[in-house]
């Protein structure tokens, strides 16, 4: 398969996504939930989110000590601890990135003999300045492309992630990516946002990840 190709065809409506904000004085309580089912299982997926070879080549190169109490670092991204892990089904980690301090929870679960669902969460206070201006399509259409980049993994085998590929500078990219941010600002629409405010938000977080000025 080339690397100008990424099969797309469905995989925005493969995903769930999830929203709750709680609006504080000078920022927001988000917790926003992306799951999946995949067509594997519940060992096979956990094993390729969670060892470092297998991470390279759907998500990103990790480095560090992935254990309890471990340091990890995504490469040209966020570090972290490890601060719980129960295999072969959840993990909890803090997420650290530009001086911020978030959590992410991953989960899998089966669904029946062939399919296994892998639910992440990202969890944290985002300054008011930085969520009104992008929304939740800031980190959401990221893990949903690497939710896309899985899901090729998955099934081709694939051995890099699709934000290393030539893909992502193809019109076909940046479609998948308008369709990502217009359905998290679905999503924040129905947490209680409004209309406006998630749209305005959803403009900007496409023009950041297509290189479009708004």
């Amino acid at each position: 398969m080339s690397e100008h190709t990424i099969p797309t065809d469905g995989q925005l409506d493969r995903v769930e996504r999830a929203l709750t904000v709680d609006d504080k004085d000078d920022s927001a309580s988000v917790v926003a939930t992306i799951s999946q089912v995949y067509a594997t299982t519940v060992d096979d997926l956990w094993s390729a989110c969670t060892t470092a070879e297998r991470l390279a080549r759907w998500f990103s190169p990790v480095t560090g000590d992935l254990v309890v109490g471990g340091r990890y670092q995504v490469e040209g991204n966020a570090s972290g601890v490890i601060e719980i892990c129960q295999p072969p089904t959840s993990f909890r980690a803090t997420w650290e990135f530009n001086g911020a301090v978030s959590w992410i929870t991953v989960r899998i679960e089966p669904v029946d003999d062939g399919h296994a669902r892998l639910s992440l969460e990202h969890s944290g206070d985002i300054p008011h300045d930085f969520w009104y201006n992008f929304g939740p399509g800031a980190t959401g259409v990221g893990w949903e492309l690497g939710f896309l980049g899985l899901a090729q993994h998955l099934a081709t085998g694939s051995s890099k992630p699709v934000e290393a590929t030539e893909w992502l500078q193809t019109d076909a990219a940046k479609e998948f990516i308008a369709g990502s941010s217009r359905r998290w600002a679905d999503a924040w629409i129905a947490a209680g946002a409004s209309e406006e405010a998630a749209r305005g938000a959803e403009a900007r977080t496409t023009a950041f990840y297509t290189g479009q000025d708004t």
